[in-house]
């Protein structure tokens, strides 16, 4: 009896969506982490056998279907070369070759790789809570002690003073940052919910009294000289652990960089270009592209009142730049036509330009915008702007 190769199969295992194709002597795996998966749609206008298409985006992002996932592959398309694999900005897509990791399109043709400039200055680092706070992707990785009085490293908290003590945080000096909060027990920094609006941490600095034993340490590491304490004697600074970006997981949005209260952090975003959100074609109460963002950029503008408006047509959605890293999420998840346009100018690479990328980069730099979708069940379509 003979056996015919190469064979192909698919299974779903919780979150993972995994794609065989079994040869004679070799087996490959393309993995897809569906809770990574922005539906960016990348990976889509990447692949060079066109083995990937959109799924239901914004349905999926959202939590309003259990099943399919934001892309879908034909295995039995797939070259398993790894492209997609190398252009996904969200670490989604993972290729095994007998069980082990591998990138065959960059071990053997050279294809270049995303340029990671992502990077903390531990000198000017004040291991704040700010950046792992604001982080949409988990991919700050903060190993500082939780507060002063744990037992971590072998250092203990010294015996509390027998003094009256006085706590005072000045406001306007005070950027929210959270090490105060982070270091000692007795101050709980409260932020408020961020948003892109504002593109600003904001929030106060509470503390209790009854926990404090006037130690200091939250006025000689405070990075602003916000918070005085009156006490007796001197506590000397110490800097323990270390905060670093998860190269893998960072999306290159800026939010940690931006509100960094001692400008320590460098990033810088893996593509350039604009987008516009035409407002006035959005007919409100969606904000699917609210949900799916997976930088955090964009927001539902808050009401002003009419007396501001001065005839104005109020905008229901809105993006703050600084943020938005160009995926394209947001524009495959719109169910309306012509309201979100994006319009890539460059990709931040490192290597060689082989000639398939270079077809894949005029792919990726083509204007698109979100249209109605009217093909069939579970596939999402894309126009061409103008």
């Amino acid at each position: 009896m003979n056996t015919l190769f190469p064979k192909y199969s698919r299974k779903q295992d919780g979150c993972y969506s995994i794609y065989e194709q079994k040869l004679l002597k070799q087996v490959n795996n393309l993995i897809q982490d569906n809770e990574k998966c922005t539906g960016c749609g990348i990976c889509v206008e990447s692949c060079p056998e066109d083995a990937i298409s959109l799924g239901p985006v914004g349905a999926f992002r959202r939590g309003a279907i259990d099943y399919g996932s934001p892309i879908q592959v034909d295995e039995t398309k797939c070259s398993y070369c790894g492209v997609c694999v190398v252009m996904c900005p969200f670490n989604a897509m993972n290729l095994q070759v007998d069980g082990e990791d591998s990138l065959p399109i960059v071990e053997r043709e050279g294809f270049p790789t995303y340029e990671k400039v992502m990077e903390i200055d531990a000198e000017k680092c004040v291991e704040c809570t700010t950046c792992e706070d604001v982080c949409p992707r988990d991919a700050i990785i903060r190993d500082v002690p939780p507060f002063e009085g744990t037992d971590w490293l072998g250092l203990k908290k010294g015996e509390a003073i027998d003094a009256e003590i006085t706590f005072d945080c000045d406001e306007e000096k005070c950027t929210v940052c959270g090490l105060c909060g982070d270091v000692c027990a007795a101050i709980d920094v409260v932020k408020k919910p961020f948003s892109a609006e504002t593109g600003s941490v904001e929030g106060e600095v509470k503390w209790t009294q009854k926990l404090c034993d006037g130690c200091g340490v939250c006025a000689d590491i405070c990075p602003s000289d916000a918070i005085e304490v009156k006490k007796a004697g001197e506590i000397k600074k110490k800097k323990i652990g270390k905060v670093k970006i998860d190269k893998d997981e960072c999306c290159t949005c800026r939010w940690c960089a931006t509100n960094c209260p001692t400008e320590a952090i460098t990033v810088e975003k893996f593509f350039e270009g604009d987008i516009e959100f035409h407002a006035e074609k959005c007919p409100g109460g969606c904000s699917t592209c609210v949900d799916v963002c997976p930088a955090n950029a964009i927001y539902l503008p808050t009401p002003k009142p009419p007396a501001e408006m001065h005839g104005q047509i109020e905008p229901n959605i809105a993006v703050n730049k600084d943020f938005c890293i160009l995926c394209g999420a947001c524009v495959n998840a719109c169910p309306g036509e012509d309201i979100i346009v994006l319009k890539r100018t460059g990709i931040r690479m490192k290597g060689k330009e082989t000639d398939l990328f270079k077809t894949i980069k005029d792919k990726l730099l083509r204007p698109r915008t979100s249209k109605v979708r009217e093909g069939d069940f579970g596939k999402v379509e894309l126009k061409t702007a103008e």
